[in-house]
């Protein structure tokens, strides 16, 4: 904690009611973080209270703040352009800060008669011809895209004519997405028509190109060439296509930017849809650490938009802010006429920043490593057993015996979402005899957190404190941990796996009675296939000690062969079968054993021959 606190605290309560900004110093004198507040005194002495209630980020800039000074204006609006006008000048570290480090995208046309089309960053003195600059790249990449689909050019790596008939065709000729020059059966006239017809297409976009292939394909037509006029009625086919798919999504879509954001464990993704025409021609993707995602909607508009100066006539957000008239009229004098920002609520609008906040889960958890559905999925996890945190790291637990005998225990990860076999752990129990479950529990989580304490943080396996234990068990295994729990001051969720009389998952147990999970289909499942999962791997590990008490009670029973020397032939001759086998030449060369062991083992397992012998 800053041990300026309460002085700061006692300036901070000194400040006047009045609107205004506020600057934030390091230690080193520095600017950290500008703010702007309806009323100073108020939003300033929140800072250096409880913090409890903070994010993760304030709490951070807290620690690091020295002093602070303020600026009185007028109105909050004033202070919303003095706010913006001294972010851009000095860049706090605690303030959301975005670059303006999109380059141009350029469409290359490769050199020579069989040139392919590409979309670029830089030009080069390579003898293409480029055509450009264009600001999206997004726009280029996706516009290239379809033209080489929709015009069945090749987009693979080979050179023509060089590479005529040297391989067999890939994959996108057989899903009719490439002509196939590479066959050598591809006359140089048809594939310069279609390298020009994309190119027509890119430049004058669907309705003008295909008014230009209609013209085309009635010319054909006339001139009796039928076969050019069937490819080229194919050819607008594919582009009327894929102009109804961009209807499908932006049907009604004003000239207008959408942007939404998602949240979890101190991250914020912000997404940014910029539609033009009805159609989507770029989107960004900003992640950074963050707090909570309605106060950032405001910082993050204000970043954003300090850098453009291409503003839309209408933008769309996922959330409201309390100052949301005043960067409305700040970004309607920056673009010179009104700018209307909304916060949807039903209908299209509404639809398109839903799917762009799904687009920031997704950037979000493929950071993480997880895909979306697999978020989604411990999104309602969290929510179902009311967890503060998403639980991207999981353990779950079994105990496996037979009648009390070679009891064990196993441990299995989940991190975000998948599986981690390298985090698994077998336990074999060893406080007690007998059958047990929850005493087996208990022991089990005693050691592993046993392990934890001895343990570097950070390690994979017992050296990292997971966000949810789960156990396959009802309320006696919760409550034997629970115990374990409050004796080794382990603060961790902890919930049981209830299964019914099929032997499937029917709830999930806590100290507060069950909860049903039969009707959430994506969370039954995942909770099931742990579930499972730790049943085949504790049961596996039983089958595998069981085999192994077996083998070393035949070996043991033996005169002269004890554990350490069972061991030690299972190790060398693998199996019961290889050693029944083995002569006495072999027994004795084999390692623990001496003359009067080996002859043991081998009257042993022989014993009808030395009978006959004897």
């Amino acid at each position: 904690m800053n041990p300026k606190m309460q002085i700061l605290r006692k300036k901070a309560m000194g400040l006047p009611l009045l609107p205004g900004v506020y600057i934030m110093h390091g230690k080193d004198g520095g600017i950290i973080y500008i703010g702007k507040a309806k009323a100073l005194k108020n939003r300033v002495s929140q800072y250096f209270g409880s913090q409890n209630n903070h994010p993760e980020k304030v709490r951070r800039m807290v620690d690091n703040v020295d002093d602070f000074e303020y600026i009185i204006t007028d109105s909050e609006f004033e202070a919303l352009i003095l706010e913006c006008s001294l972010i851009k000048q000095h860049t706090p570290k605690y303030n959301i800060l975005l670059k303006d480090d999109k380059g141009y995208s350029y469409i290359r046309v490769g050199e020579g008669d069989w040139g392919k089309l590409s979309y670029v960053l830089q030009k080069a003195d390579d003898g293409a011809t480029y055509i450009g600059p264009y600001k999206s790249s997004f726009y280029v990449k996706s516009a290239v895209e379809e033209a080489n689909k929709i015009f069945m050019l090749p987009t693979c790596n080979r050179q023509f004519p060089r590479d005529f008939r040297k391989a067999r065709p890939c994959l996108n000729y057989h899903i009719k997405q490439c002509m196939a020059p590479c066959t050598g059966r591809v006359k140089l006239a048809d594939y310069r028509e279609s390298l020009n017809q994309a190119l027509d297409f890119l430049k004058g976009g669907s309705s003008n190109s295909v008014k230009q292939l209609t013209a085309q394909m009635e010319e054909a037509a006339e001139n009796l060439e039928f076969e050019r006029a069937a490819r080229i009625r194919d050819k607008i086919a594919a582009v009327k296509k894929m102009g109804d798919k961009q209807k499908v999504v932006a049907n009604k879509v004003l000239d207008e930017d959408v942007i939404a954001s998602f949240s979890n464990d101190g991250k914020t993704c912000f997404q940014v849809f910029r539609f033009e025409g009805g159609r989507l021609f770029d989107r960004e993707s900003f992640i950074f650490d963050s707090g909570e995602t309605a106060t950032d909607t405001e910082e993050f508009l204000i970043s954003y938009y300090t850098l453009r100066t291409d503003i839309p006539k209408n933008i769309a957000v996922d959330s409201g802010f309390d100052a949301l008239e005043d960067v409305q009229r700040w970004l309607s004098e920056k673009r010179g006429n009104k700018v209307t920002l909304t916060v949807p609520q039903r209908g299209e609008q509404a639809q398109l920043v839903a799917m762009c906040r799904s687009n920031a889960a997704e950037a979000l958890a493929q950071q993480k490593g997880a895909t979306v559905h697999e978020f989604g999925v411990l999104e309602e996890l969290r929510q179902t057993l009311g967890l503060e945190n998403l639980p991207e790291y999981i353990e779950c637990y079994d105990i496996s015996n037979l009648a009390g005998t070679e009891n064990v225990a196993g441990m299995v990860v989940y991190k975000n979402g998948r599986p981690l076999k390298s985090a698994y752990r077998k336990f074999k129990i060893k406080g007690f005899e007998g059958q047990d479950d929850y005493a087996s529990m208990a022991e089990t989580l005693t050691r592993r957190f046993e392990e934890y304490y001895k343990a570097e943080a950070g390690d994979e396996g017992f050296g990292k404190l997971p966000d949810l234990i789960l156990l396959d068990g009802g309320k006696g295994q919760v409550a034997a941990v629970r115990a374990v729990f409050d004796r080794m001051n382990i603060e961790v969720p902890l919930f049981g796996l209830v299964k019914d009389d099929k032997h499937r998952t029917r709830a999930v147990t806590g100290d507060g009675g069950e909860i049903a999970i039969s009707q959430k289909r994506a969370l039954f499942t995942f909770l099931s296939k742990m579930q499972d999962e730790v049943h085949r791997f504790a049961i596996g590990y039983h089958h595998t000690r069981r085999k192994n008490a077996a083998f070393r009670s035949s070996l043991t029973g033996i005169e002269g062969v004890g554990e350490v020397r069972a061991k030690s032939l299972l190790k060398y001759f693998r199996t019961i079968d290889n050693i029944s086998k083995a002569d006495l030449a072999e027994l004795e060369a084999a390692p623990k054993m001496t003359k009067d062991s080996a002859r043991a083992v081998y009257r042993y397992f022989h014993a009808d021959e030395t009978n006959t012998e004897e």
